[in-house]
């Protein structure tokens, strides 16, 4: 044998190997995005449409557990009402966690404005009650000391 030919079949034979690690390590990567990258970015794609198409009238959860209904939409924050006393404040979009009902206000009308409210979320206009006229016996014992104690 010659040295010349024993010189070619090392470097041949470090050349498959070399591509061969490549070949693995190229496999490897593309596993990896289809196993993990892929479906993450889907998912992430679906949940910014969900928190795009929320629409006055929906009822939805935010990421810190507030339960809650659109009143209003802006840009980027909303506003919902929530509890018994019907209190409202703003949250941002990126805080939905998720859409629990769709309300009637995404149907038909644009209610992506600001000045846009459900219709059984107008204020309801009260009168002012109205006040008893006081007898002068109640106004006297009103005028006393409360603190005083009665003989």
């Amino acid at each position: 044998m010659n040295f010349g030919t024993v010189l070619l079949a090392a470097a041949t034979s470090g050349t498959n190997q070399f591509v061969l690690q490549m070949l693995i390590l190229v496999a490897f990567i593309g596993l990896m995005y289809f196993l993990l990258i892929r479906p993450q970015k889907k998912k992430e794609k679906q949940v910014n449409e969900m928190r795009n198409s929320v629409r006055v009238g929906d009822e939805i959860v935010t990421i810190g557990g507030i339960v809650g209904k659109i009143v209003k939409t802006k840009d980027e924050s909303l506003i919902i009402q929530v509890g018994a006393d019907k209190v409202k404040f703003e949250v941002m979009r990126w805080s939905i966690s998720s859409v629990t009902s769709k309300g009637k206000g995404a149907s038909g009308k644009a209610a992506d404005t600001d000045t846009d409210m459900a219709e059984d979320e107008q204020p309801k206009k009260r009168s002012p009650r109205r006040l008893k006229k006081a007898t002068t016996e109640e106004t006297a014992e009103e005028s006393k000391n409360p603190f005083e104690e009665s003989k």
